[in-house]
């Protein structure tokens, strides 16, 4: 049994997505998942979010996973900077740093993608990576995608037409991601 994350995005919250029927699946295996919820956009920052997500660092245990969608994934690899030991696996699904050529978003998420990330002692926090993204995504160019994966060590696992893998690609499940997890647990 493991603590498993699910980390939203901008815009997203623990109920929207595919997230509820991961968080569902997971349960039923046996293990205990956290959803936080939060602020976006209104109130949206690294510091919001670190401060919302500090009562469940306690869970961050040697075998925890975390899950981040979009945004989620910039902010997870923050989280694992301020680690002091490692985490078994980090699935980053849409995930990017830096601008994405959005000016609404870029603005929003710039707090949490424009910094110089510690990216050796963000490995050494995470036993296994897996970066997963779709090749026309409306909002996350695959290059994100690409450096994201590059920049951990990490297999990038392309999605053939997913868009942002999200509720409007017709994301309601996410199999090949529950299959996964389930698979590296």
């Amino acid at each position: 049994m493991a603590n498993i994350f699910i980390i939203h995005g901008t815009g997203g919250d623990p109920e929207c997505n595919w997230f509820p029927w991961l968080k569902t699946e997971l349960e039923k295996s046996g293990h205990n998942v956290y959803a936080p919820k939060f602020p976006t956009p209104k109130n949206q920052s690294i510091e919001t979010w670190l401060n919302v997500f500090s009562g469940y660092e306690k869970h961050l245990n040697e075998s925890a996973v975390v899950i981040g969608h979009s945004l989620g994934s910039a902010f997870l690899l923050s989280v694992l900077e301020k680690l002091d030991h490692p985490i078994k696996t980090a699935y980053l699904v849409s995930g990017f740093i830096g601008l994405i050529d959005n000016p609404e978003f870029d603005e929003l998420n710039r707090t949490f993608t424009i910094k110089d990330f510690n990216w050796a002692k963000i490995k050494k926090n995470c036993k296994s990576f897996y970066v997963i993204n779709s090749d026309n995504d409306p909002y996350v160019p695959i290059q994100k995608g690409q450096e994201l994966a590059r920049n951990l060590s990490a297999k990038l696992i392309i999605l053939h037409g997913a868009g942002h893998i999200n509720k409007d690609s017709g994301y309601l499940k996410f199999c090949s991601l529950l299959d996964l997890v389930l698979k590296n647990k």
